[in-house]
């Protein structure tokens, strides 16, 4: 096959556009971080970038799309390094199916491995070592983002290979899966995986000093805001991508992503205004983000109107439990849980309903609803085990947390040694305390009264 100047011309783009994401996720988590802690927040993504941008390159690729092991994970070392990736015998790149170099698709897998690990810091927020919080992100990606991309993408036991679960469960056509699991561009592989760590790690680590007691709004929601687009215009990529060229499923994948997006955004304020009696700008950035990763599994492969009431669903769920840490006492900073694992569950299982051409509502039966629920469920239970055996090693060696004085005063300058504000000037006597926002945010605000 001849190099496909096109194809590889998208795929190039949508990686940078991930790559775009996790400094974008690092502004919509700093902006709902109180402003003593936000650089920290920002460097925990940061900081995910760094750690997995390195060990993907080393063992990463090989580990999700080398020679399978037991269906779990890749040989590290068939690849490692990227060995024989790159160049053919000849000395010619080596190219995909669709024509496009096998390290273009390193590019852009490796950004999604990067999201992943940094989507979980936001359940860690103002409490947790930087230290610990980088081992742990190195540790997990070994252990758990590497195995589900090799066991949903690269041909292990939750994708649709003759060995796979769905082939056990309803048999085998031409050497696959009779009922292939979808998972488009990540529902199991980062949301659930992420969403499950995220709460395995919040109950490990506990609950932040004045949980339920006092105040803890997000201190800019500007940033939120701001963070929140830049993570819609970088899923572009990341949902159009995963089509792998430039073609209709590309076209579709925007379009729905697009349209469960401002549908998820229209459940969530619809829930807040009979909810809180407020729409507000933190529920709309929330609803967009609930939105994009809810269509994330299913982009390819529903139509805009059911991506319409895919979203819409979505929305209002994830809205609904964001309020659950409170009811049930585990401290996720800044829901993590309620959004992506939330989000990412109904997603995957919707497709079972929603999916033009295997869905329940469009006379498929119920084959693809039972397989997507397996999918979901081993997913939640593979990253639950791998995450509390990682969670409760590190918390018996080098500890997850900081003292109480340096939570009291503050990660940013205990830890960093810097502020992300000078101390503003004193107004008529009163300085004014930037860890509230003039708005009322929503579910941040009852945070207090929880």
């Amino acid at each position: 096959m001849d190099l496909n100047f096109g194809a590889t011309a998208w795929m190039l783009t949508s990686a940078s556009l991930v790559l775009l994401m996790t400094p974008g996720l690092a502004l919509f988590y700093g902006g709902m971080s109180r402003a003593k802690s936000v650089l920290n927040m920002m460097m925990m993504s940061f900081g995910a970038l760094g750690v997995v941008g390195v060990i993907y390159v080393l063992w990463g690729w090989s580990m999700s799309y080398g020679s399978d092991v037991g269906g779990l994970f890749g040989n590290p070392f068939d690849q490692f390094g990227l060995a024989g990736t790159i160049y053919d015998d000849a000395g010619e790149f080596v190219l995909d199916g669709w024509g496009v170099p096998g390290i273009v698709g390193v590019a852009f897998q490796a950004t999604f491995a990067i999201i992943t690990v940094a989507l979980i810091s936001g359940a860690l927020a103002d409490r947790v070592k930087f230290g610990t919080w980088l081992v742990f992100a190195g540790a997990w990606a070994t252990a758990a983002y590497f195995p589900m991309a090799h066991m949903v993408w690269g041909g292990g036991l939750l994708s649709g290979s003759e060995d796979g679960l769905a082939a056990m469960m309803f048999g085998t056509t031409d050497g696959a899966a009779t009922v292939a699991p979808i998972d488009f561009a990540g529902g199991t592989v980062v949301h659930i995986n992420a969403g499950v760590a995220a709460l395995v790690l919040a109950l490990i680590v506990g609950k932040r000093k004045g949980f339920g007691k006092e105040p803890m709004r997000p201190h800019n929601l500007t940033l939120v805001m701001l963070g929140a687009a830049l993570l819609w215009f970088g899923w572009f990529g990341f949902n159009g991508g995963s089509a792998f060229t430039a073609d209709g499923f590309a076209g579709l994948a925007w379009v729905n992503t697009t349209t469960a997006t401002c549908a998820a955004m229209l459940g969530w304020l619809l829930v807040e205004k009979i909810r809180d009696g407020h729409a507000t700008s933190l529920g709309a950035a929330s609803g967009i983000v609930a939105g994009l990763v809810a269509i994330t599994p299913a982009a390819g492969t529903v139509s805009p109107v059911g991506s319409i009431f895919l979203g819409a669903i979505a929305g209002a769920l994830c809205a609904l439990a964001v309020g659950l840490k409170y009811k049930l006492g585990y401290d996720d900073s800044l829901d993590v849980v309620g959004v992506h694992l939330v989000g990412g569950l109904t997603g995957t299982v919707l497709i079972g309903f929603f999916s033009t051409s295997t869905g329940l509502f469009y006379g498929g039966g119920a084959r693809q609803l039972v397989v997507q629920a397996v999918i979901a469920l081993v997913a939640v239970l593979v990253s639950g085990v791998v995450t509390l055996v990682l969670g409760l090693i590190l918390k018996a060696t080098m500890g997850w947390r900081v003292t109480e004085d340096v939570e009291v005063a503050g990660i940013d300058i205990s830890v960093h040694g810097e502020t992300a504000y000078e101390a503003l000037p004193a107004t008529r006597g009163r300085a004014i305390d930037t860890s509230v926002p003039s708005t009322a945010a929503g579910r941040a605000s009852t945070e207090v009264n929880a």
